[in-house]
């Protein structure tokens, strides 16, 4: 099932195209959301080939959704969950806070029929420049919460192994999160004889989820940002001591990411539909993906530049 395939790589023109969203309806229809490591939102056109700055969000954005109102929702790993007008750049702070303390990474989210939006906080301890020290310490205090319309907060999963991506059932009967370092996807029941209990979508990832992301062909798609590494799977079982240890010895020495990009669907049983291996010395370390009408837009961490491949 896995595949072979080209991808046609458009530079942005600003480091770390992080996620990707794609606007399906109004004057920009069919055009790319992305966020940069400068803060900036960037609007690419469908084709690749126009990229103008819609605003900025004075942080770090990552994850990002469109509203059914056509706003932007925006997950700032410094300041929160936001919300960006896209036609005059116009910021507003949903949320910074979760019980009085502010969150330190959070990082991305999906928009239910009904308002609310569910989202992560992938630690307590680090935020996106020491996201390291999170991934090889395994501190397993990531969670995910539940924005309601009305402006509460409620903490629906917590000690999360780095928690990460957000995605609805396409009945939304459920809600996953990506446990990156646990290389699974969490399900949260909302619906039907379960609701209100846990299991695990698919388990044993053959890497690092990072983003996740519900298409329009209502299949759960994956990025993959590296594969699994042995090295960090045996230090996984190593005493904290040493888990701390290996974070204070220099960078060239510490685990990295391999120079892979791969995605992933899977439908709403956990079954593998879409393997994608993206053949391509341009781009890698996919941590956004998004499917819309055949084509899939990818993001990555690192890179100046997003990708799309059609299935």
């Amino acid at each position: 099932m896995t595949r072979s395939r080209t991808l046609q790589v458009h530079p942005v023109g600003h480091d770390g195209a992080e996620d990707v969203v794609v606007a399906t309806s109004g004057r920009h229809e069919g055009a790319v959301y992305t966020g940069t490591v400068d803060g900036a939102v960037l609007r690419v056109s469908h084709d690749g080939l126009r990229v103008e700055q819609v605003g900025s969000t004075g942080g770090r954005p990552l994850g990002i959704e469109v509203d059914p109102d056509g706003r932007l929702l925006v997950c700032d790993s410094h300041r929160g969950v936001l919300r960006m007008d896209p036609d005059t750049g116009a910021v507003e702070q949903v949320l910074a806070a979760v019980d009085g303390v502010p969150m330190v990474f959070c990082n991305n989210a999906a928009i239910a029929t009904d308002g609310t939006v569910w989202f992560s906080d992938s630690s307590r301890h680090f935020g996106i420049d020491r996201w390291k020290d999170d991934f090889v310490q395994d501190t397993a205090s990531g969670r995910l919460l539940a924005l309601r319309p009305d402006g509460s907060v409620e903490t629906v999963l917590d000690g999360l192994r780095f928690a990460n991506g957000v995605a609805l059932a396409p009945d939304e009967s459920f809600v996953v999160v990506a446990e990156t370092r646990g290389r699974t996807l969490v399900r949260h029941w909302l619906a039907g004889d379960r609701a209100g209990t846990r299991d695990l979508l698919v388990s044993d990832l053959p890497g690092y989820p990072d983003n996740i992301a519900r298409g329009s062909d209502g299949l759960i798609w994956v990025s993959i940002a590296s594969p699994t590494d042995p090295v960090v799977e045996r230090l996984g079982r190593a005493p904290l001591f040493v888990r701390k240890g290996v974070t204070k010895i220099p960078e060239r020495f510490q685990p990295a990411p391999k120079r892979t990009c791969r995605v992933q669907a899977y439908d709403a049983a956990g079954t593998l539909v879409h393997d994608l291996d993206l053949d391509t010395p341009d781009f890698h370390m996919a941590t956004g993906v998004r499917e819309h009408d055949g084509r899939v837009w990818i993001g990555s961490l690192h890179e100046p530049s997003v990708g799309v491949v059609d299935l």
